[in-house]
Order: C-alpha cells, then sequence, then structure tokens
C-alpha cells in the first residue's frame, strides 16, 4: 500500500489521492470547510514527520497563491460550509506545523486545526471562540493600549468633557460578556458605554445625577441604530443611595454581568453644583469616601465571579501627583474583590 499522498484538484475541489510524483496546487474555484479538513485529515494519516511537512509545505503554497478575497468570500457566517479562517492566520497555523522538532508535536498542531474548524469552544463569561483565538486582532491582550484616536462614529460624539473613549466599553464587553447579557454603568455620563450596549447586541442600564445630561445622553443612545433589540435605559439618580431593587425588578433581573464605572477624577472637571456630585468633594478623603458608597451600592447586585471595570486617571495639584487611580482601586479591593489587571491607555491623538 501506498503511504504518500499528494493533493491533486478534482472536480474544481481539493481532493486527496495517492500517487508518487509531486503534483503542485492549481487554482481552484471552491473551497470550503469540508476540503480544508479532508486535506488536514489526510495529512494527519501519515506516519512521517518529512511527509508530513511536505504536504503542508504544498498547502501552504497553494495558499499563496490565492487571490486575498477568497478568504472573505468564505467567511460568511451564514454559510455553515464555510470555513472562516483569514489567510494569514491559516498559513500561521501551517507555519507552526513546519517548524514542529517531532513527530508528534506536528501531528498535535494539525489535530489543532483540525478541531478548529470544527468546534466552537466558548467560555462561561464571553462568545469568543476560544479554539480560534488568533482571529481576534479586534481584541487587544496587552496591557499598554495605545489609540490612535477616539472612535467617533455612529452616535459616539465628544460633546461631554471627560467622557471616556468608546473604544475601553468595547473592549471589555467582548472579553467579559456574551449578546443578551447585561451590563450596568453607575455613571453614564453622554451615554457612551450604552451606545456600545447597542452596537454589540448587551442590555445596558445606566444611572446619572445630572438630569439635563441624562436627557442628552438618551438622545444620543436613541441614534445608535438597535439592531439586537436590547434594552438600553438612563435613570436619573446618585449611585450611592439609590434603590436598584425595583428597578432591577423591572427588567426581571436580579444581577448584571459586568459593571463599568467612569468617576469624576475629583476636581479636575466641575460636572455640577449638586453636593452629591463627586466632583464636589472638598478633598481625596471624601471624594474616595463617596466613591467607596458607589461601589457598595452596585456591586451587590454584580453576579458571581464576574467583572468591574473601573476606568480614571491620576491628577495633578499644588505640584503633587496624586495617584487617584490606585486609590480608586483600593477602594475596590478594600470590598472583596481581586485585581485582574492594570491597563494603561495612551491617546495618540487628543486635545488634552
Amino acid at each position: 500500500m501506498k503511504e504518500q499522498i499528494s493533493i491533486k484538484i478534482k472536480t474544481n475541489q481539493l481532493t486527496f489521492e495517492s500517487f508518487d510524483n509531486d503534483e503542485n496546487f492549481q487554482d481552484i474555484d471552491s473551497f470550503n470547510k469540508e476540503n480544508l479538513l479532508q486535506i488536514i485529515k489526510g495529512i494527519s494519516e501519515l506516519s512521517d514527520l518529512h511527509k508530513i511537512k511536505k504536504q503542508v509545505i504544498k498547502l501552504e503554497n497553494w495558499l499563496l497563491n490565492q487571490k486575498e478575497n477568497i478568504f472573505e468570500e468564505i467567511g460568511n457566517e451564514e454559510l455553515n460550509e464555510a470555513i472562516s479562517f483569514r489567510k494569514d492566520t491559516l498559513i500561521s497555523e501551517l507555519e507552526q506545523i513546519l517548524k514542529s522538532q517531532t513527530f508528534e508535536r506536528a501531528k498535535y498542531y494539525l489535530k489543532r486545526l483540525e478541531n478548529s474548524l470544527q468546534i466552537v469552544r466558548t467560555g462561561k463569561i464571553n462568545d469568543l471562540n476560544l479554539a480560534r483565538w488568533k482571529e481576534y486582532e479586534n481584541i487587544i491582550t496587552d496591557s499598554l493600549w495605545i489609540l490612535e484616536k477616539r472612535d467617533t462614529s455612529g452616535a459616539h460624539l465628544g460633546w461631554y468633557w471627560g467622557n471616556f473613549v468608546p473604544q475601553i466599553p468595547h473592549q471589555m464587553m467582548l472579553r467579559y460578556t456574551k449578546k443578551g447579557d447585561w451590563i450596568f454603568d453607575p455613571f453614564v455620563g453622554s451615554g457612551t458605554t450604552l451606545i456600545e450596549c447597542k452596537r454589540l447586541g448587551r442590555n445596558g442600564i445606566g444611572i446619572e445625577l445630572n438630569p439635563e445630561v441624562a436627557q442628552k445622553a438618551k438622545e444620543l443612545i436613541d441614534l445608535e441604530p438597535n439592531k439586537y433589540n436590547v434594552i438600553t435605559d438612563v435613570i436619573v439618580g446618585d449611585s450611592r443611595t439609590f434603590n436598584f431593587d425595583t428597578l432591577f425588578e423591572n427588567y426581571r433581573i436580579n444581577e448584571v454581568q459586568l459593571i463599568i464605572m467612569h468617576p469624576p477624577y475629583h476636581d479636575i472637571i466641575k460636572f455640577s453644583n449638586d453636593g452629591r456630585d463627586l466632583s464636589n468633594a472638598k478633598n481625596i478623603g471624601e471624594f474616595l469616601k463617596m466613591f467607596g458608597e458607589v461601589v457598595e451600592n452596585t456591586t451587590q447586585y454584580l453576579e458571581k465571579d464576574r467583572f468591574l471595570v473601573l476606568v480614571i486617571g491620576d491628577k495633578y495639584s499644588k505640584g503633587e501627583w496624586i495617584p487617584l487611580g490606585f486609590y480608586c482601586m483600593e477602594e475596590v479591593l478594600k470590598r472583596g474583590y481581586l485585581l485582574k489587571s492594570i491597563i494603561v491607555k495612551n491617546f495618540e491623538d487628543t486635545r488634552g
């Protein structure tokens, strides 16, 4: 029996047939998941590392000669038979097989590639396919986020002095929630978080102390299309004392899956003349006390083992650098949380 196999074209599809020559790949008109699975499985059946690499090189060379958009065309989610690998991602997987030093390691990578084409493996807290983690270039995994500029698409406007960049809640929701989950923002401001909720298919509740700001936020949020038919509400109230039991009962929920907090940076910006406003705290100590009250009053509604995101910067006053972010982080940690990550954001294009 001949063990060596090559890949050739038959009826416009990639197929395996046993023959001895080193026939190269040719252009094809169709390339779907079943074709690729057939190829990968065929290579996996070989019992020699050299033969495995020889066939992987053929597949890689064929892919390199294909037009770029073939992988965009076959990535249509509505076509179950289509593969969704990007060209660079698939070639990266093949390169890893070629770098294998042992037969066992090559077989392991082949099996992983085969599984990634058939199995969708998601975790408890997000919709990401862990079997295809290399494809998520839109998710930032570094601790330094270098953002060129604020996202101003759709309903996102920079009218509210002190609002935060939409990329932050966008990243956090993708990483820590699933579609249909509930997001809670105790400092809703201009509505950035809730706009992203509508974009990503998450339900959102925001609390805003200033009625005028709350109304403006509602208007902006309403401008964002609601293609996932989610709930996004802005409530006027004080997050330190608001009774959320009745509010959440109205939505038939008793907990949320993610809390995103973007409080005032103490008195850097005065948002109102309201004494309940954290930006009017008389000193750092009072500010931290008020912030801690928000944490206590809101995080009791966070589902167990889920995440709280705190977005805040430091301040400089009277010749002294005040690490406001660390102080607020400590207030959260004192209330039973574990620190999972500290992220620094760098803006390339900003007015500040």
